[in-house]
């Protein structure tokens, strides 16, 4: 149980991490470790002990019964039980807790529209996986209100960061292109992965500063994060896009790799 008093509850203190598991086994598990240890340093806060959150994930998945599916394990860490206000006790108890969820993987192709909620660039938490997601939220709201799969979100100054809950990659100019970490952008997981196999196939990677309109030009355009591993894009802002062989190879590679 959550007490009423938890400052992850009260004021989304706190971090959070999801992660593949396929039959029971995590999925690259120790890359959100890294980046929970990374964020509870921006928080203040004593990273939690990974040999524990390995097993609260494998033990929710155990309750949950998803020891032979594909699901969504999500490690969720707060400060602990304070006081009311903002200031934190003198002895912070981390507070770590894990729940499992069936995570079927889309077969279709995601449809797009800008969101009128922007990305601060400008805090902290835009770059961390923190409990305080409620632009996320409201974003993706905003695009299934109007029929679309999932949100485009633009940062304070107008530039492409990221969908609601995905990274956000095109293609232009013979370059994987996605907006670069100062935009406001979530180092994704699956992100570095992308980023590091296109290296690896030599192709030209650029992570850019730039307004919407450069996907006007892009070939193709796709989402990427760790459970959905890389989602085509159909449609973004009503221009359509037909399949392209780069994402074909990139979801065979994610598949088996």
């Amino acid at each position: 149980m959550i007490p009423a008093d938890d400052r992850g509850f009260t004021l989304g203190d706190g971090l959070f991490e999801t992660v593949l598991a396929i039959d029971g086994a995590l999925v690259r598990p120790e890359p959100h470790l890294d980046r929970l240890a990374a964020g509870c340093a921006t928080l203040r806060l004593p990273p939690p002990d990974r040999a524990e959150a390995l097993r609260l994930m494998h033990g929710a998945l155990r309750r949950a019964a998803l020891e032979t599916a594909r699901a969504a394990v999500r490690l969720t860490l707060t400060a602990g039980s304070g006081g009311r206000g903002l200031d934190r006790p003198a002895q912070v108890q981390l507070r770590l807790v894990a729940k499992a969820a069936p995570a079927p993987r889309p077969t279709a192709p995601a449809r797009l529209i800008t969101a009128s909620v922007r990305r601060n660039d400008q805090s902290p938490a835009s770059r961390l996986k923190s409990l305080a997601y409620l632009d996320n939220v409201l974003a993706r709201a905003e695009a299934q209100a109007v029929g679309a799969d999932e949100a485009l979100m633009l940062n304070t100054r107008g530039e492409l960061a990221c969908a609601a809950a995905a990274n956000l990659f095109w293609v232009a100019d013979g370059r994987l292109v996605t907006p670069a970490l100062s935009c406001g952008v979530l180092a994704g997981v699956m992100r570095a992965r992308v980023l590091a196999w296109a290296g690896e196939a030599g192709m030209p990677v650029q992570e850019a500063v730039v307004g919407p309109e450069a996907l006007d030009t892009a070939e193709t355009v796709f989402l990427t994060n760790a459970l959905i591993g890389a989602r085509a894009v159909a449609e973004a802002n009503g221009r359509t896009f037909a399949p392209h062989a780069l994402v074909e190879r990139l979801q065979a590679q994610l598949a088996v790799d």
